[in-house]
């Protein structure tokens, strides 16, 4: 008897559904980092064992849409309640359990297994945690509530277990050795993204995006060109740095953690270029993938 499943991540920004899905994949998969609205786009990491295909899907947090491409981002989440096996609800022991009523309301009316699983019970006393499970036992009467420490690595393997439980009888989706559905250029853009997000402040990591216009692999290197792109000439100016120095030290970076990724040399060159107000134009967000086809 082989399963296979579709098994959807949902939640808000910032409670680790990205670090919940590396650990469950086994992959760095998702980009994780501390700022919320890391996750752009919906990701799937295959978990794949003899008799079970498990094709998991991380999505943007949950959040009222304040530009076109956060707009985007929500459609990618509420798509994911339409087409799981599993729906897996993140949270944490910090947020209000009461945050997104609408979202949770659509949740509530699932008729697939619901899987609440309550993150960072490190930062918790016991007596914390018990009071969160009943609380969402009162908002999701129907799901099954999992406490668990995803960066402590405390709790995911019997998530993952129990995950491959609630599976259909199914054959395989996808090629049994295949770990994600994205190709090699998407995690190059990712991998560049994180570190602009851990190496800038307030607005500028949110204003870009970042494309690869050259990948060429050979046995023993990966010849990368990738631009950055931002929202204003301005942007541009502090992306590059003074003497270019900030930019450097994201190249750098970006291409330490593709070597690893990759297991290979990498030569990478990035160039910063302007595309007005992308974030608002339904023309540039179709371009950079956004936009789900109706």
């Amino acid at each position: 008897m082989h399963k296979s499943g579709f098994v959807n991540i949902v939640g808000n920004p910032n409670v680790g559904k990205s670090t919940l899905m590396n650990q469950l994949v086994g992959e760095r998969i998702s980009i994780a980092t501390f700022k919320a609205q890391t996750t752009r786009h919906r990701i799937m990491g295959i978990v794949n064992t003899e008799d079970a295909q498990i094709v998991l899907s991380d999505t943007p947090g949950v959040l009222k849409p304040q530009y076109k491409l956060q707009e985007s981002m929500l459609a990618f989440s509420e798509s994911a309640l339409q087409d799981a096996d599993v729906l897996i609800y993140v949270t944490d022991v910090i947020e209000d359990a009461t945050k997104n009523q609408d979202f949770l309301a659509k949740v509530r009316k699932m008729s697939i297994p619901v899987i609440v699983v309550i993150n960072k019970i490190d930062l918790s006393t016991q007596e914390g945690v018990v009071k969160l499970i009943n609380k969402w036992q009162e908002l999701l009467p129907n799901a099954e509530i999992f406490p668990i420490a995803a960066k402590e690595k405390f709790g995911p393997d019997a998530l993952l277990q129990h995950i491959k439980e609630l599976l259909p009888e199914s054959p395989p989706y996808f090629d049994k050795d295949q770990w994600t559905d994205r190709p090699a250029r998407f995690f190059v853009t990712e991998i560049i993204r994180e570190k602009i997000l851990l190496y800038y402040d307030k607005e500028i990591p949110y204003s870009v995006e970042v494309e690869v216009e050259q990948f060429k692999e050979s046995e023993k290197l990966i010849h990368i060109n990738a631009v950055i792109y931002v929202e204003r000439t301005s942007q541009k100016g502090i992306i590059i740095g003074h003497q270019g120095v900030a930019l450097k030290k994201i190249a750098t970076e970006a291409r330490k953690t593709l070597e690893k990724f990759f297991d290979k040399k990498i030569f990478l060159e990035i160039l910063v270029k302007v595309d007005k107000d992308w974030r608002s134009s339904q023309k540039s967000l179709r371009h950079y993938g956004y936009l789900q086809d109706q």
